[in-house]
């Protein structure tokens, strides 16, 4: 009998690039910022909100993923703390979200495109899928394929940042003025829509412990190369925002634009093609990343008999989940026609929402499995730990508040997340009924 193939693993520096598309790519769609808080709040948001939505989601997925650095990562762990109901819905509403959040990349790669040949606008669609799919290909080939192009679309990514913050600080250093922090005047229903803004450029944290079994020693390379990664997102978002706001451009051009528009205003078209060639890549990086976390979890899914076991088939060669990859591509290929801003709320809105389980399996296997091993263990009790939980749901609720007092769209894609979340029961149900033999 042959034997298998031998598992190829990533390694830490592939992973710090891995994640940071997974969570952030750069600041490429941070661009509305302005318009929603004004110049008073962008920078007080951009710095509190990671705090309270942020940091308490890695702190979790740390320890849970410490404790079980396992293919599946948080369906597991819900699955385990909380049985196979909960664990289905973690799965499930993981994977509605993840075909909404990947279906903004595409359209972020034409808008970028764009600035080259302005005319591809029209050919939106076609663009798209060929982004889709082409990730579908990079993602079958493996995880090592996905870290290389990663590093590399990393540094086309970062680069023409740290050129622009050079380039203006050498300019502007003695002149900058930065605006007292503040929300008043801000409306409610922008501040909702600005803290959806900052907690869409800032989540996946979870997302990135689906493959930990394909990754070289996981609790440490995870430890270090999610702080890493944070650490640079925050400064990249942060110097983003401040230059963009010292640069005089208009929230509205911002908007529309992007920072490409930013560079041109600062230094000329050279850099703006820069930043714009930056944003391209930037969204096919993140796709690729995001859709290597999500194909993993419908594969185990299938493993428990609570998808089709196709999902959970392999490709021969490459030893990844093809059959996966390819229906979530079909999926994505379903919803690139929807407008950007109610893809984040329901994008964010459903994500909270599987989020919540993992921090209720964090104190659950801290009261019903005191003594397993937790290499890295936050340095709380469970008091502590519900008041740190009740930061992230507290941004939370204000950013979905904010969305449904707006009289714009945003409250109908608050209404959608809401009834996509309500679809987990209904197909639970339906698995129970087709399957009666399983015993959960």
């Amino acid at each position: 009998m042959p034997s298998l193939p031998i598992l190829r693993k990533i390694r830490p520096i592939q992973l710090i690039a891995v994640i940071f598309f997974t969570v952030s790519g750069g600041p490429y769609g941070l661009e509305p910022l302005l318009a929603y808080a004004g110049q008073h709040a962008a920078l007080m948001l951009l710095l509190i909100t990671p705090l309270f939505w942020d940091v308490p989601a890695i702190f979790t997925v740390l320890e849970l993923n410490s404790m079980m650095p396992v293919t599946g990562g948080y369906y597991k762990w819900v699955k385990h703390a909380l049985g196979t109901r909960w664990g289905f819905y973690e799965g499930w509403w993981t994977w509605l979200y993840t075909f909404v959040d990947l279906a903004i990349y595409p359209g972020l790669f034409v808008l970028y495109a764009s600035y080259f040949f302005p005319e591809l606008s029209s050919y939106r669609i076609p663009i798209c899928l060929v982004v889709i799919w082409i990730s579908a290909g990079l993602n079958i080939l493996g995880i090592v394929p996905v870290g290389k192009a990663s590093l590399i679309l990393g540094a086309i990514v970062v680069v023409p940042f740290i050129i622009l913050f050079g380039l203006f600080f050498y300019h502007h250093a003695g002149a900058i003025v930065i605006a007292s922090p503040s929300i008043r005047g801000v409306p409610f229903s922008s501040l909702g829509m600005a803290l959806y803004t900052v907690m869409w450029n800032c989540l996946g944290w979870d997302n990135v412990t689906t493959y930990a079994e394909e990754v070289e020693r996981p609790v440490r390379s995870y430890l270090i190369s999610i702080f890493t990664a944070f650490a640079l997102v925050i400064v990249l978002y942060f110097l983003v925002i401040l230059v963009a706001q010292q640069s005089g451009i208009s929230p509205g051009v911002l908007s529309d634009k992007g920072f490409p528009a930013v560079a041109e205003l600062l230094s000329g078209k050279w850099l703006g093609a820069l930043i714009a060639f930056g944003g391209m890549a930037s969204s096919l990086g993140i796709y690729a990343a995001v859709l290597l976390s999500v194909s993993r979890v419908p594969k185990v899914m299938a493993d428990d008999d609570l998808l089709p076991q196709k999902l959970n088939t392999l490709h021969p060669k490459f030893q990844t989940p093809y059959i996966s990859i390819i229906v979530c591509s079909l999926v994505v290929s379903l919803m690139i026609l929807w407008p950007f801003a109610d893809l984040l709320i329901i994008d964010v809105t459903v994500y909270g929402a599987g989020l919540s389980l993992e921090y209720i399996s964090l104190i659950k296997l801290r009261l019903s499995e005191p003594d397993v091993s937790r290499p890295f263990r936050i340095p709380l009790g469970i008091p502590g730990l519900c008041l740190m939980i009740l930061l992230p749901v507290v941004v939370y609720f204000v950013a979905l508040a904010g969305a449904f007092s707006s009289a714009t769209n945003g409250a109908w894609a608050a209404v959608f997340a809401i009834g996509a979340l309500a679809t987990a029961e209904l197909v639970w149900r339906l698995i129970i009924w087709k399957k009666p033999y399983l015993k959960f």
